[in-house]
């Protein structure tokens, strides 16, 4: 028996599954995506886009998920689900959304298998660039077969810092978290897409991501590969119920996590949004 009692048997299983189904699904947005049209798109709210693409995508990984693993559960963020199961997959179909509305390349399928409250297994994949990353807990964290590693950088003035936006938060808070950003010395980026933010910082493209609320099926499996990478990530929420509600994110490389940690933006936005103390508190 493995981690929670899942037998090592069944998670290799999934694990197998876990990338022939993401590599099928990111076809299939690939397609989608070059076949769309200017305004293919509506809004579900501000600033969140929503294409064809999403639920169709997100139906054929449900699907071949229940064909494999019938008795899992799937979180999805077009479908819902329960997560009632111990063993759970938490999908995004594709994240970036807007940016695969306005034609940019960078979006991504993003899969994580849960069990009992634990991330076991990881996937993240830009079809467009063909860029596949994949995780497994206490075994590996890899990009199209390559190990990843987070960055060395330990001085926040040669760093480069990813935040993210959420209309959950007002905008005279990220305006603050940014102005203290600023002050560290970073430089700050936005790419649009949570889940490849965490997968750069496991890469070691960037050092380092925040949002003070982020969607379990945006940021799962790249919380994942920044811990399998050696960086260092906040309390996320734990529990499947928990989890189905999503939280503040943190993951940076160790060299700078101390500095980030203790940033204003860190500590307004614990204060402000979490219910937990210390939801920042940082993991190796």
């Amino acid at each position: 028996m493995t981690l929670h009692d899942i037998k090592e048997s069944e998670l290799e299983k999934r694990e197998a599954a876990l990338h022939d189904i993401t590599l099928s699904a990111g076809a299939l947005a690939l397609e989608r995506y070059r076949a769309r049209k200017p305004g293919d798109f509506t809004m579900k709210g501000q600033q969140d886009f929503l294409t064809e693409a999403d639920a169709l995508v997100e139906e054929h990984i449900r699907q071949a998920i229940h064909r494999l693993f019938p008795n899992d559960g799937l979180l999805g963020e077009e479908a819902g689900g329960s997560v009632s199961n111990p063993s759970l997959w938490v999908v995004d179909p594709i994240d970036g959304t807007a940016n695969f509305a306005r034609g940019i390349d960078h979006f991504c399928i993003s899969i994580a298998f849960v069990h009992n409250g634990e991330i076991l297994l990881g996937a993240i994949y830009n079809p467009a660039t063909n860029e596949m990353y994949l995780a497994r807990k206490g075994h590996y964290v890899r990009k199209n077969g390559q190990p990843l590693r987070v960055s060395s950088i330990t001085n926040t003035h040669s760093s480069s810092f990813e935040l993210g936006w959420s209309t959950r938060v007002p905008q005279e808070i990220y305006l603050t978290i940014v102005s203290s950003l600023l002050a560290s010395g970073t430089n700050i980026r936005r790419g649009a897409s949570g889940a490849l933010a965490l997968a750069w910082v496991a890469e070691g493209r960037t050092d380092g991501y925040a949002e003070s609320h982020m969607n379990a099926w945006d940021c799962l499996a790249g919380l994942l590969m920044v811990r399998e990478a050696g960086g260092r990530t906040g309390v996320y929420p734990q529990t499947h119920e928990e989890i189905a509600h999503g939280g503040a994110i943190l993951a940076v490389a160790p060299g700078v996590a101390e500095q980030f940690s203790n940033d204003t933006m860190i500590s307004l936005s614990t204060k402000t949004y979490n219910r937990k103390e210390n939801q920042f508190g940082l993991t190796a």
